[in-house]
């Protein structure tokens, strides 16, 4: 289309009041070429083709933001190479806010920000506040190039850049193309039903798809469709739902028993590593003697607990104290097995089996029929999540079951009081480690 070698369309330099329009062919000559071209006799059709190429960017008019072909005189720029979609470039919002803040650096009378511009630019800004002079500079640095070429070429450009952030940031109304999923649309019941199409306009007065091929008769509702609908909607009413004032207890509890935990809003004991360069912290957390502080979290939930190697050394010595160690380790096992290189998982599948819940293993766990049946189907084609349903099944016994006792058990309590009461001895050891260096 671009190849006047070869007959394609006239790109033509126009004079206008004071000033040149430089590169730009007509919506007329467009659809012409169309209908000599690909031998299309309804104009109508030419345009709706004229269309989709404008809306993914390939041709765009230099007067608006609405990437649609009118068979006018309205003037249109063929876009570059280096912005055609099918580059498969995806531009980032850091992009973006280059783009727009460069704009406000250019000629203002010329390149005034659009007021959705202004309100992105607005929000990029707060969202990259501790990268903006970083984006600043870079936004600087272009102008300066651009500065540098010629006028003509630069008022191209620019343009074209406009077009190219049109189709990856459209305005607001106008469906975003790049973001479109085939797929998705294929799965709708009644695809040529939408809101808005690609160019802004609605899309509803349509009785064919874009294919020409008649919409399928609307089905009239039956009793059988009423029912259906009737037993949905008791459905939802009969969901069990939580009233706004226990949701927000529920947050403000959580809240106040994670505050001392959090180090922006409860400053660390010993100071933070990071700001104050003692290492005294790190020290305690690597040390196999865990501090009251850190004990008194394993009592929040079975998580916190799972999550500290600690805490997890302290509950397994409890469970083999109560002879139940094997669904711990059982737990680690599978744990392990999902971090595993690919070419190891198939023996340790074969390993755990044979540990955990094989015929006469030597740690076997306690599993229900139903978990059983689905892991034993699973290990004859084992994978990382082999043992999913096994795991799941045993998580929840040891946190209703195990969990609970060891919460309540001496060995738990006397550790916890054994942190309390030696709380003021961790201060006299931190103190003479400050000292000594």
């Amino acid at each position: 289309m671009q190849d006047d070698k070869t007959g394609g369309v006239p790109i033509r330099t126009v004079k206008s009041f004071l000033s040149k329009i430089p590169s730009v062919v007509t919506g007329t000559d467009i659809v012409q070429w169309l209908m000599k071209n690909l031998s299309i006799e309804d104009p109508v059709e030419a345009i709706h083709l004229g269309s989709l190429v404008a809306a993914q960017g390939y041709i765009f008019p230099i007067s608006d933001h609405v990437l649609t072909m009118k068979d006018d005189g309205t003037f249109y720029r063929f876009q570059a190479p280096y912005f055609w979609p099918s580059n498969c470039w995806e531009p980032e919002n850091t992009d973006y806010a280059i783009y727009l803040c460069k704009r406000t650096m250019q000629n203002k009378a010329r390149l005034e920000l659009a007021d959705y511009e202004a309100e992105n630019l607005a929000r990029l800004q707060r969202a990259f506040a501790r990268k903006w002079e970083f984006i600043f500079m870079q936004a600087e640095a272009q102008v300066k190039i651009d500065r540098k070429k010629d006028k003509t070429e630069r008022k191209i450009l620019d343009s074209q850049e406009r077009a190219f952030w049109d189709v990856h940031r459209p305005v607001p109304g106008c469906v975003n193309t790049t973001e479109m999923d085939i797929r998705k649309c294929r799965r709708l019941k009644n695809p040529q039903k939408v809101k808005k199409s690609v160019y802004g306009v609605t899309e509803e007065s349509q009785s064919q798809s874009p294919v020409h091929v008649p919409s399928q008769p609307i089905r009239k509702t039956t009793k059988e469709d009423i029912r259906k609908q009737i037993t949905f909607l008791n459905a939802q009413i009969d969901r069990h739902r939580l009233k706004m004032s226990k949701v927000a207890e529920s947050l403000i509890a959580y809240t106040e028993q994670y505050v001392e935990y959090d180090p922006l809003v409860t400053p660390a004991e010993p100071s933070n590593p990071w700001i104050s360069d003692d290492v005294a912290l790190w020290d305690i957390e690597m040390s196999k003697e865990p501090s009251q502080h850190r004990v008194k979290r394993w009592g929040f939930s079975f998580d916190e607990i799972l999550k500290d190697q600690v805490g997890r050394d302290q509950f397994l010595r409890f469970l083999e104290s109560e002879f139940s160690s094997e669904n711990l380790r059982f737990w680690l096992a599978v744990q392990d097995l999902k971090k595993q290189p690919l070419q190891d998982v198939a023996k340790r599948v074969e390993e755990i089996w044979q540990e955990f819940l094989a015929p006469g293993a030597p740690s076997a766990i306690n599993l229900d029929s139903h978990s059983y049946e689905i892991t034993s189907q699973n290990v004859k084609d084992g994978g990382r999540y082999t043992f999913e349903d096994a795991q799941e099944h045993i998580y929840k016994l040891m946190k209703s079951d195990s969990y609970a006792r060891f919460l309540r058990s001496n060995a738990y309590q006397d550790l916890l009081l054994a942190k309390k009461k030696g709380k003021s001895l961790a201060g006299k050891r931190l103190t003479g480690l400050m000292q000594s260096s």
